[in-house]
């Protein structure tokens, strides 16, 4: 009855073994999976709702650009933010350029000012910060009126 039994097990097996291919040749390896797959970038995501979480609960833009102001911001954003952030392009950090087309004001001064609140308690942020292989925004001590140009800036970037 052993025999008989192995006998069988063994057939089975080599009746198994045998098939042309296997269930992984269909599998590939660039083909999306589930809902994951076609969730959009935290930085590609346009949220014009959320004005972020830290000491700025409003901003009004005039309809012009203060150049003066932007010329400020330009300045500020080349000594304190060119190390993580390119204007147009991704680096260590997202790019501005166009920033205000996916963001509030509010959120973006929010940022800047307590980017460690943000992270901690903003939704978004955190997203981010797992898009962007975990690197913090720095805190570089700005003003508010700092921040306000170096938001009036980014707007001259859209």
């Amino acid at each position: 009855m052993k025999k008989l039994s192995l006998f069988l097990l063994a057939t089975l097996f080599a009746l198994g073994c045998s098939q042309k291919g296997d269930s992984t040749d269909s599998f590939d390896i660039t083909k999306s999976k589930g809902p994951e797959a076609k969730m959009v970038k935290a930085s590609e995501r346009i949220d014009l709702e959320n004005k972020g979480v830290g000491p700025i609960s409003e901003v009004i833009l005039a309809e012009a650009i203060d150049e003066k102001l932007a010329r400020t911001g330009e300045g500020l954003y080349k000594t304190y933010c060119t190390i993580c952030h390119k204007v147009d392009a991704k680096f260590i950090g997202p790019a501005p350029k166009g920033i205000l087309e996916r963001r509030t004001p509010e959120w973006i001064m929010n940022m800047i000012l307590a980017p460690e609140r943000m992270l901690r308690d903003d939704p978004l942020a955190k997203q981010l910060f797992i898009e962007f292989n975990g690197s913090p925004m720095a805190n570089q001590g700005l003003s508010e009126e700092e921040a306000r140009a170096v938001l009036e800036f980014f707007r001259t970037l859209e």
